[in-house]
This record gives C-alpha cells, sequence and structure tokens, in this order.
C-alpha cells in the first residue's frame, strides 16, 4: 500500500490554481424522494434551551466503515459526526453553550464567522483552555450570511481527525429558491484494521509533506452514499472540508453546476473554468445543481486530486417523476453580505512568504530566478537561512517570512490600525499546497501570479499551488490578535502559523 503521507497530485494539477436524515416539510408536500439522515434539513440540530444552544464535547461511537459492521470510536459534538447542525438567520444573535466532556481540554472556533475576538475559540490569544468538566459561553451576532462550522482550536490535528466539527449556517433574509438544501461535511479518516483511528497524530512525514491523508472518505459520516434526486430539481449544495489535509479535486460527473458562494460570500453564479473543483481544508462552497429534466440514471462524484488514487463521494440517482419540464430559471444570485471594501489605493502593503518543508528548496531559487520574491525582501527576512537550511535537509520544518511564529513568540506577524485596508502579498515557496486561514475577516482575493482575478471574490481561506503567489486585500475593522495559518493542520502544528494584530 502507498504511503498517503508522501503522495503528490498529477503534474496537472500541479500546474494548476484554485479557479475562481430526513427530509422537510416542504419536500414531503412536494413528493421528493428521502434522504439519507442529515444530507439536508433534518440533520439533528443542537438542543435550545431559553435561547442557548448547547454543544458538548464528549466520547463516542460512529459507524464509519460501510457495512455497518464495525464500529469506531470517535470525539463528538452532542454526540454524532458530524455534530448538530446550528442554523439561524442573518442578523440574529448567537448564545451557544460550550461544554467539555473529554479528557483534556478544548474549544469551539466558529471559523470564517466574524466574531468579537473574546469569542474566537484559540486558546493562549483569545480564551483561556475549557478544562475538562468546564463549560465557555460563547456569544455573537451573524452578521454575514453564508456556510460556516466549528470545529476545536486546541491539539487540533488530534481533536478534528477524531470528529469534532459541525455545520453553522446563516440564512440568508431571503434565501433563494430551490426544491432542496443539502449540507455535506466532507472529511477522511486515518482508520486501522479493527476500525479505530490511528492515534499516531503529527507524524513526521505528515507534518513536512502533504499531511496527515486518511483512507476513507465520508460525507456527514457515511462513505459514498446513494442520494436520491428527481429530473428537473433544483439543489443548493453547501459543501464543507473538514479534513485535516486532503485536498479534494472534484469531478461532477457532467452536472456542471454553478458556484454561487465561496466561504459563506457570494459569488457571481458561474459555472468554475475547470474540469474539477480544488476543494482545501476550511474551505466552503455553495453550490446550484441542477439535474437535468430528461436526466436518468446515476451522477457518480468523484475525488481525483490523486491520480490512480480516485475516491468515490456520493452517488446522486435520479428517480421520480420529473419537478418541472426545464431547468429553473430563478434567480442564482445571493445578496451581499455587510463587508467593508479595502482602499486599494492608500493600503498598507505587507508580504508573507511561507518556506520549509520537504522538497522546497529549488521552488524558493525558482521563484528568486524568476522574479515572483524579490531579492531585497528575501535578504531582509529574518532566519531566512535557518529556513533554507531546514528545507534542504528535509527537516520538515515550516516557517512565515524565515521565522516560526508557533514557537519563537515574536509577537504579530505585522499589526494594523482600526479601519485600515491592508493588500498582502502570499507566496508559497514550497512544493506542497497551503491552504491560508485568516480569522476574524473575510478578504478579496485579487490576483493569482499577477493575474487579476475574473470574480475577485471574498475568502477568508485561500489555496495556493506550489510556487504560486496570491494578492488579498482586506480591512481590518474587527479590533483583537487573529491567527492566520495553513488550514493543513500538521503544517499549522510544524510552524506554518502566526497572528496579525488589529488595533
Amino acid at each position: 500500500m502507498k504511503n498517503l503521507s508522501t503522495l503528490r497530485p498529477s503534474r496537472r494539477r500541479f500546474l494548476q490554481t484554485l479557479g475562481a436524515g430526513g427530509v422537510t416539510a416542504a419536500a414531503l408536500s412536494a413528493g421528493l424522494p428521502a434522504m439519507i439522515p442529515g444530507f439536508g434539513r433534518g440533520m439533528a440540530h443542537a438542543v435550545e434551551t431559553g435561547g442557548v444552544q448547547q454543544v458538548t464535547a464528549a466520547p463516542a461511537t460512529a459507524r464509519l466503515i460501510p457495512g455497518g459492521a464495525m464500529s469506531t470510536p470517535v470525539w463528538a459534538f452532542n454526540g454524532t459526526v458530524p455534530g448538530s447542525l446550528l442554523r439561524v438567520k442573518q442578523g440574529e444573535d448567537v448564545h451557544v453553550r460550550f461544554e467539555n466532556q473529554l479528557a483534556e481540554p478544548s474549544s469551539i472556533h466558529w471559523h470564517g464567522v466574524r466574531v468579537p475576538n473574546a469569542m474566537d475559540g484559540v486558546p493562549g490569544l483569545t480564551q483561556k483552555p475549557v478544562a475538562p468538566g468546564d463549560t465557555f459561553d460563547y456569544r455573537f451576532n451573524a452578521r454575514d450570511a453564508g456556510t460556516y462550522w466549528y470545529h476545536p482550536h486546541i491539539n487540533s490535528p488530534t481533536q478534528l481527525a477524531r470528529g469534532l466539527y459541525g455545520a453553522l449556517i446563516v440564512e440568508e433574509a431571503d434565501p433563494i429558491s430551490v426544491d432542496r438544501e443539502f449540507i455535506w461535511l466532507i472529511d477522511d479518516w486515518r482508520l486501522g484494521e479493527n476500525g479505530e483511528i490511528d492515534p499516531v497524530f503529527n507524524a513526521g512525514h505528515d507534518v513536512g509533506h502533504a499531511g496527515r491523508l486518511g483512507g476513507l472518505v465520508t460525507i456527514n459520516g457515511v462513505a459514498n452514499p446513494d442520494i436520491s434526486v428527481r429530473p428537473g430539481e433544483r439543489i443548493r449544495l453547501r459543501m464543507i472540508n473538514t479534513a485535516n489535509a486532503r485536498v479534494f479535486a472534484i469531478d461532477f460527473a457532467g452536472l456542471a453546476p454553478h458556484l454561487i458562494a465561496l466561504d459563506g460570500h457570494p459569488v457571481t453564479p458561474h459555472v468554475p473554468d475547470l474540469p474539477v473543483f480544488l476543494f482545501a481544508p476550511g474551505m466552503r462552497a455553495d453550490f446550484i445543481v441542477d439535474v437535468p429534466p430528461d436526466a436518468s440514471g446515476l451522477f457518480s462524484l468523484i475525488d481525483r486530486f490523486y491520480d490512480g488514487l480516485e475516491n468515490p463521494l456520493a452517488s446522486l440517482r435520479v428517480a421520480g417523476n420529473p419537478v418541472r419540464g426545464d431547468i429553473a430559471q430563478t434567480s442564482m444570485t445571493l445578496p451581499d453580505n455587510p463587508l467593508p471594501e479595502p482602499d486599494l489605493q492608500n493600503a498598507r502593503r505587507e508580504q508573507l512568504l511561507y518556506t520549509g518543508g520537504m522538497m522546497g528548496g529549488g521552488v524558493l531559487r525558482h521563484l528568486v530566478e524568476t522574479g515572483k520574491i524579490d531579492a531585497g525582501f528575501l535578504g531582509e527576512v529574518r532566519g531566512m537561512a535557518q529556513s533554507m537550511m531546514g528545507m534542504m535537509t528535509g527537516g520538515g520544518i515550516w516557517m512565515v517570512n524565515g521565522r516560526d511564529p508557533e514557537r519563537d513568540e515574536l509577537g504579530p506577524l505585522f499589526s494594523l490600525g482600526r479601519g485600515e485596508s491592508c493588500v498582502v502579498t502570499v507566496t508559497n515557496a514550497t512544493a506542497w499546497y497551503h491552504p491560508i486561514h485568516l480569522h476574524g475577516h473575510a478578504f478579496r482575493v485579487l490576483s493569482r501570479d499577477g493575474q487579476p482575478t475574473r470574480y475577485q471574490e471574498w475568502q477568508d481561506t485561500v489555496l495556493l499551488a506550489p510556487a504560486e503567489q496570491a494578492e488579498i486585500a482586506f480591512v481590518a475593522d474587527n479590533p483583537g490578535d487573529w491567527m492566520l495559518h495553513c488550514h493543513i493542520l500538521e503544517h499549522k502544528f510544524g510552524g506554518m502559523s502566526g497572528f496579525i494584530r488589529t488595533a
């Protein structure tokens, strides 16, 4: 069996960049087919008492192995993987009481949500760890509609790999019209022969290569689910990549879905240009999937990121009478979220250079030789000689601007004034993919490798291919210390992390 930690994506995708259960009462009344539990609005909601939603982290079991013959010990929110669905309206105040019944400290980070800094769930930066047996109350306003998720931000490589994550959906005041909605939390699992989760975390090969990759891919805890759909049906598909490290290259089996939102925020509806959709850890994507009115049979969605090791994701089985005779003509356009627009002309300029890992020395040299990295900036970066040594010797260490912010305690990567606009040039000088995630803000992706992006999309997690450079822009309107890190969790553990400070 191949060592998953050393796999490389195909040469074709190495050169590509990211282009831009139950049924609801309405579905029953429309005669739509039943869904596997957890694949739509029927996903279990958190228990709410007096306006407070309860989320408890504790040991549990899940039947992940196809066939259901084996149970896997997991850690779960409210006893299920994924955890309870949290669903609120845009503009509502959210109050979640987190109880930790694990044998180690934990927390909840509201991934992608622009929360107050004290609610961001990062022990050591925004709050104290929630000790075993303790509780913590998270309160924030859901000011942005969209698809978000929640997970721990302490010992993350272990706690997420054991199953601690759930979806947070913030509904638009006036949602777009669809027949059904699917919420898919996509994960992969590294399991032993008896179905148990591999207990070795942050192994050297994982940290220095592609991260912890598992051999079993699930959607909402189910491997390759078979889901009934109707001809002509319009589906809003909300996808969340909860995996520790796996980047998916999703082949939609010729369905040509329209992308309508990235990381919760609307984009101009369009069918992505690439034949596969690159979907990295931490990212979310909303699609409109129109089942052709004359369709029949099976649409098999497949992950094709690693040639020769494709993963079946889900099968959409078309059955029943058509919902309508032609493709729906209702609008796919979502209303904008209240994000401040960066002042690009007067923005502050910063650079972040990510180095390290196995086989990275040649990438860095190439970027200098081609002028992507200014030699003067390279010379100013602290500790670059040490970073180069780590790459050339295969030390498996990751650095940001020549330092390991997780361990050197040098303070913020940079500081910004309240309301200041900032343009950051982010460069991946390594041989591996990195989804870079910023807490507390959303940013516009302005360009990739010097070419303006077509849709100038708002995101909070930008995927960088090896040797790729991107420009992102945001307004520092949320005061506090905010994490900025690779969401391949083993890379974060190995040093690809830091924080920015907003006054």
